[in-house]
Order: structure tokens, then sequence, then C-alpha cells
């Protein structure tokens, strides 16, 4: 009986042996891992100082969040992992329950010194709390971080652009594992995701090797909403202006039409100065485009107010031509002309008796004499008066019928449209393919 009784208490005690090493107090208790052991926190974690700690660096792309092309910034949604070993770390997971690994406070233990030198504000997300070692020494922290870093944008090509933007990462040693960001995508905002390339470097730095890892993130701007919303209304406005070569020159209303068109593109032009980064090493296309059509658009309105002045002068200098010989504005109607014709005929007349009269002497003079003379006189002069009238009112009507023949600067301006009608069609299509092959061009 005791020694059964002996028997059981061994396998009570045995049993409550194996249970309390299949904790992860039991773990860090035997590692001695603790706030206060400096061991693990205070410097950096190898037995020697001569032997070097490769850190492991994975960054995943999650989302694109934005890119300010005025600010020339960058940023990614990324997740950060990194893994490194501790030479102060090793268990047995046999004799813990088969635990493999144990998540500890990130104050507890000596992490890297990371830092991005494209970044130019720090995370206000707080970082990860927590830290994996493994029981072969092995410590590993993730953290997702909101970047803003600098980038250079490359605006030539806009809206057909594709953005470089690097990541670079200082004293570490690389992971190869990258291509995992393509397939945790998420959010690309306006941008495509093309790929995430990386590579590393060493300088030396004052006796040391300083080691620099660098993501170059690939990115190619959606263009389809800037084509429908700026390019193609800057193509329609200058179709509206090659129509309006259909308008009459004779009228003003071509060139309040042809003004506001012209405005309209200057609107867009402000439009653009909004989105393009002023530090440019080369004009972009997109500007290059709308200085173009600006400028084809600026031409048409000089020539309309050209022709426009020559019509006025040809108009101007058949008017005068109209009326000289006259000795008032008859006008050019058939009853003004009349009238300023029996106007000048009554003038006519009374001076003629008077002249007469005032010839003969005073004595022989009678109101008889007078009556008689003046009125065979006015008879004659109505005579070929009425004649003379007829005829004028017959050549007038002809003019009337025939209408007037356009003049010299008037024949001229006819010629002027059509030659400028042919430069502005093809000047604009050479135009156009020249953009369209600037753009299509593959990028470097």
């Amino acid at each position: 009986m005791m020694l059964a009784g002996f028997f059981f208490l061994l396998l009570l005690t045995d049993g409550a042996s194996s249970v309390g090493n299949c904790s992860y107090q039991a773990v860090l208790k035997h590692l001695d891992l603790t706030r206060n052991n400096q061991l693990f926190y205070m410097s950096r974690p190898v037995d020697n100082h001569t032997k070097t700690t490769h850190v492991f660096l994975d960054v995943k792309l999650y989302a694109i969040l934005d890119i300010k092309e005025k600010d020339q910034q960058f940023v990614p949604y990324v997740w950060i992992t990194m893994e490194w070993h501790n030479d102060y770390i090793y268990w047995d997971p046999d004799q813990f329950c088969s635990i493999k690994s144990v998540s500890v406070p990130s104050e507890v233990m000596w992490k890297p010194d990371i830092t991005i030198e494209e970044m130019t504000e720090r995370d206000k997300a707080p970082p990860s709390p927590y830290l994996i070692i493994t029981n072969n020494g092995t410590v590993k922290v993730a953290n997702d971080q909101v970047l803003v870093s600098t980038c250079t944008m490359e605006t030539y090509k806009f809206p057909f652009d594709i953005q470089r933007c690097t990541l670079t990462f200082t004293s570490i040693v690389h992971s190869e594992a990258t291509e995992d960001s393509r397939e945790v995508m998420r959010t690309q905002s306006e941008w495509l995701f093309i790929s995430m390339n990386v590579s590393n470097k060493s300088i030396e730095m004052d006796g040391f090797n300083q080691s620099f890892v660098i993501y170059t993130i690939t990115m190619k701007r959606r263009s389809a909403l800037y084509v429908v919303n700026f390019l193609l209304p800057i193509l329609f406005f200058l179709c509206l202006d090659l129509v309006s070569f259909l308008i009459s020159d004779s009228g003003g209303e071509k060139l309040s039409f042809k003004v506001t068109v012209l405005l309209a593109v200057t609107v867009m032009q402000l439009i653009l100065n909004e989105i393009l980064p002023s530090s440019s090493d080369k004009i972009p296309l997109v500007a290059i485009y709308c200085i173009g059509m600006f400028a084809m658009m600026m031409l048409s309105l000089v020539e309309t107010i050209v022709v426009m002045y020559l019509i006025e002068k040809d108009s101007a200098s058949q008017d005068d031509n109209e009326h000289i010989g006259l000795d008032v504005n008859c006008g050019d109607s058939p009853a003004n002309f009349l009238n300023c014709l029996e106007v000048n005929k009554r003038r006519h007349n009374e001076s003629s008796c008077s002249d007469s009269i005032g010839e003969m002497p005073s004595e022989l003079r009678s109101v008889d004499k007078e009556d008689s003379d003046c009125q065979l006189k006015n008879e004659s002069s109505e005579k070929l008066s009425g004649e003379a009238v007829r005829t004028l009112i017959l050549l007038l009507n002809s003019m009337k019928a025939e209408g007037k023949k356009p003049g010299y600067w008037t024949r001229m301006t006819k010629i002027i449209n059509k030659v400028f009608l042919g430069f502005y069609v093809t000047a604009a299509g050479l135009f156009l393919l020249c953009i369209f092959v600037g753009w299509t061009k593959e990028q470097d």
C-alpha cells in the first residue's frame, strides 16, 4: 500500500511539473526575460561585438493613398517586417510543451534603428506594442505605417506618366521577398501599381560601411478621368474655333465667339497650373498642348480682327465715293433722292429768276413781264429736271438691283480666309500628331 501510494504521488508530481512548463511565463522565466534585465534591451544582442547582426527586411505595399504632384510627395501605406537574431535567446521546445514562439512587449527587447531617408513626416499611428521571439533566437517585429515621403515627379508625360518613388532603408540586409506586394494591394487611388524592385548599396562612412536598401515602387497614373475632363474639352474648343470660320465677318458675332473660346482655354490652363509642380525639369507635354492650342486660337482671333478691319476700310471708301458731287446727303432710297433733287431744283429756279430780273433796267421792268419770263424759265427747267430725275431714278434702281460690287479689300479677305483656314487645319493636325507621338512614346 505504501509503495502504491508513493508511486501515485510521483505521477502527480511529474504531471504538475509538466503542466507548469507549458506556459509562456515558464519560457520567459527560463530566459530571465524581464523589464529590468538590461541584457536584452540595452545593447546589440551579440556575444561578440565583432559579430554582425543581419536584419532581414520585408516591405509590402498595401495601398497608395496619395501622390501630391504639387508638393512632390508620395504617401503609401506599407507593412514593414523586420527579423534579426538574438544570441541570448534559446530554449528547447520539447521541454515547454512544443512552444516555439512567444510574444513579448517591444520595449523589453533591443530593436534595430531603421530609418527611411525620404520620409518627411513621422507616422502618427503608434507602433506595434509586441514583437515575437522564437526558440532559435529569431526576433520578429511587424508594423503598418503611413509614410509621407519625398518623390521627384516626372510630369513630362502627364496624364500618361509613370512615376518611380523610392524608400531607402539604412543599415539593413534586405530580404528578396518583394513580389508579395502585388498580392496584398488593396487601394491604389488613381494609380496603378506596376512593380516594386529592391536593390542595395554600401558606402564607406567614417571608417565603417553603411548599408542601404532601396525599394523602388513603380506605378502608372489612371489617365481616363484626365482625358475626359481636361484633354477632350480643349480639343472641343479647337473644333469650335475651327467651325467659327463659317460665321460672317461683317458683324461682331464672330469676334466675340472667338474671344469666349480663348478665355475658356485660359481657364483650363489655370486649372492645370494647380496640378503640376513648378520645379519640373522639362515642360510637360500637357502644358505644351495647352499653349499650342492657345496660340492657334490667338492667331485665329488676330486673323479675324485683320479681316474685319479690311472689310470696314473697304466699306468706308465705297461710302465716300457714293456721296461725291451731291449738294446735300440725299441718301440711298429713291424717295430721299427725289426730295433732294426737288430742293435743289427750287433753289436753282429762284436763283435764276432773281439773276435775270436783276440784269434788266429798272424803267423797263413790269410785273407782267417778270411773271411771264419766270414762268417760261420754270417750265423749261421743270422739263429738263423731269428728264434728269427719270434718268437718275433708272440709274439708282439699276444700282440697287445689281447690288454693290465687292471692293478690293473685301475680295482680298476671302483669299485670306481660305489661305488661313488651310494653314490652320494643317498646323493643328501636325501639332496634335506630335503631341500624340510624345505621349505614346515609352518613358525612360
